[in-house]
């Protein structure tokens, strides 16, 4: 494994092949330091949640694997993720789902309080850690013949309303209680399997009972409300009333954050092309940072081309201070105290890839038609040592450099996840 003294070195080198192209490494490190990563707390135990972890998985929603060291209680998840957190650089924030409520209450979805939620605050005080949130619309007998806020049964709606409402006052709560705004991301799993007859009524309903929800003007500064489409689920092939053009025109005349799932979309179609277009009219972004295998399969996220194009896009359109970036997968067939780190270290180094490249420099070539030159740095640009950049990032931060994480991830197997299970 590298040693201090070593990357220290290397980083010196780098550095100065950086500069030579009007790079600042120092710079660039700054400002990765301060981007906050949203962790989601469903890849911890197959997105269970505690108020029925028995129940079965719908809304589409389906994890695949049976890798041993699940997390069953709170306090197993918080610990997994104590871990995650202390081999990621930097500060970052916890995103959870309405169903990990802590309590030993008899409560259900249309009476969770911020109460429910004390002992993830508390938690997150001591880490330092910031608090996002989502609404479960999923995986609950309500959740009736594939609907949720846009049944045709106004009971059905009512009660997920009242849902609805509850989780923005939790929201509400965590930002005032860390001191960092908490997003609220509203994504629901309604749709047809097969070819539906009336398209536009469902969405009416879906529109009406969201306006119902987001009634009560809350403050920005504590919490902002996310809404999220997908083009299709298991059970919703045909039609999924939240769709991309629907949540588009919802959260912009609405005047809310939009939420793009890189797994949400055709096949063919990438997300990162969508955000400076959506930019120019939304509030602000939210992403679902995921990797999709043919469909919505939340595979953990790689360093493929298209997160170093979202990386590329956030920085060259400077677009980090709209954009709240949180993480998306659930992959049961390996340990996923490393998949957490994996997608959050493959994360950050897409965007430091996009913070070491002479961006101003490349838009004035762009400007002038010199199309050759723009060519030749990106290109060569794939080549330069961001590499040692990145490990020098790490060792800044006092988490290990390289594959020394995975040491200490496989000893936390062997001590507490094997026991575990």
């Amino acid at each position: 494994m590298a040693k201090k003294e070593e990357i220290i070195r290397n980083y010196e080198t780098a550095k100065q092949r950086y500069a030579e192209i009007g790079v600042d490494t120092d710079a660039a490190l700054e400002k990765l330091q301060k981007i906050k990563i949203s962790l989601h707390c469903w890849q911890g135990d197959d997105v269970r949640g505690f108020l029925n972890p028995d129940g079965d998985l719908t809304g589409g929603i389906m994890a695949t694997g049976n890798y041993p060291g699940a997390a069953h209680t709170p306090s197993e998840l918080r610990k997994d993720l104590e871990k995650a957190f202390s081999l990621i650089p930097g500060k970052h924030k916890l995103n959870l789902h309405a169903i990990y409520a802590d309590t030993d209450e008899k409560i259900d979805l249309d009476t969770i309080e911020p109460k429910h939620f004390a002992s993830w605050v508390d938690w997150a005080k001591e880490q330092g850690l910031g608090l996002d949130f989502n609404p479960t619309f999923f995986s609950h007998p309500m959740y009736k013949d594939g609907f949720t806020l846009a049944s045709p049964d106004k009971a059905v709606r009512d009660f997920w309303v009242e849902h609805g409402k509850r989780t923005r006052k939790i929201a509400e709560y965590f930002g005032k209680e860390t001191g960092q705004t908490s997003i609220n991301n509203f994504w629901i799993p309604d749709g047809y399997k097969d070819n539906p007859i009336d398209t536009l009524g469902p969405r009416r309903r879906l529109m009406e009972a969201l306006d119902e929800i987001f009634a009560e003007p809350l403050n920005p500064a504590y919490t902002e409300d996310a809404v999220e489409s997908k083009l299709f689920g298991l059970g919703a092939e045909a039609y999924t009333v939240g769709s991309h053009e629907f949540y588009m025109g919802y959260g912009i005349s609405r005047n809310k954050l939009v939420c793009l799932d890189a797994g949400h979309f055709h096949p063919t179609e990438v997300i990162s092309n969508k955000l400076s277009a959506l930019s120019l009219f939304s509030k602000g972004l939210m992403l679902h940072v995921s990797r999709p295998v043919r469909w919505d399969s939340d595979h953990v996220v790689i360093m493929d081309d298209e997160l170093a194009a979202i990386g590329r896009e956030l920085v060259r359109n400077d677009l980090l201070e709209k954009t709240n970036i949180g993480l998306d997968f659930f992959d049961a067939t390996i340990n996923r105290v490393a998949a957490w780190v994996v997608g959050a270290r493959n994360t950050q180094k897409a965007l430091l890839k996009a913070l070491l490249e002479p961006t101003d420099f490349l838009k004035q070539k762009e400007l002038e038609g010199d199309f050759t030159t723009r060519l030749v740095y990106t290109e060569e640009l794939k080549d330069f040592p961001y590499g040692d950049v990145w490990h020098y990032f790490c060792e800044a931060n006092g988490v290990p450099a390289g594959l020394g994480w995975l040491e200490e991830v496989q000893k936390y197997e062997k001590d507490t996840l094997l026991v575990r299970a």
